[in-house]
């Protein structure tokens, strides 16, 4: 059997117009629904490297993604690992760095170490504009872009279409 092969990083950058202790503070927010990831609410015990950290569908019952802190480094850079619950192939890496830009900030969201064709890889590149532009609206207007609304509207329905192997009590954080 070969080897996996890996794509090279991809970055998305976004200028954000708003201080960086503004977008750090939203991006690293935890017990609320955050409409950039999918209106999922990040919780973890710790922000710390080597903290587990899960992003939980707004209902509760269903574990979207899970992941460990690799890098917190406020309010400049954010990394973790990032598995789907909903797909069986190993996690990515996602990194998320701020600079100090032009009296606003630039956001760089880097995507690594995902398998060449995986699954994981297609979602992770599709989601990467959604990302950034409701991170953007958020902490621009504090309200999330259309597309960050319309999966507000619809969550609920997701919620009901996750599999068994999503719910909460297979992906604990300790």
């Amino acid at each position: 059997m070969s080897e996996p092969v890996f794509e090279k990083a991809i970055h998305n950058r976004t200028f954000i117009n708003a201080p960086i202790e503004t977008v750090w503070s939203t991006l690293v927010a935890t017990d609320e629904p955050l409409p950039f990831f999918f209106g999922a609410i990040c919780e973890t015990r710790e922000r710390k490297v080597g903290a587990k950290l899960r992003m939980v569908h707004t209902n509760g019952k269903v574990v979207m993604v899970v992941g460990e802190v690799l890098a917190f480094e406020p309010p400049h850079r954010y990394a973790h690992s990032f598995q789907m619950t909903n797909i069986d192939e190993p996690p990515c890496k996602v990194t998320y760095e701020l600079t100090e830009k032009d009296g606003g900030t630039e956001f760089n969201l880097i995507i690594e170490n995902a398998a060449v064709g995986s699954k994981l890889l297609k979602e992770m590149k599709s989601a990467q504009g959604f990302i950034s532009a409701n991170l953007k609206a958020l902490c621009e207007t504090g309200k999330p872009a259309l597309s960050g609304r319309m999966v507000g509207l619809f969550g609920p329905i997701f919620g009901l279409l996750a599999k068994k192997q999503q719910r909460i009590e297979h992906w604990p954080l300790d």
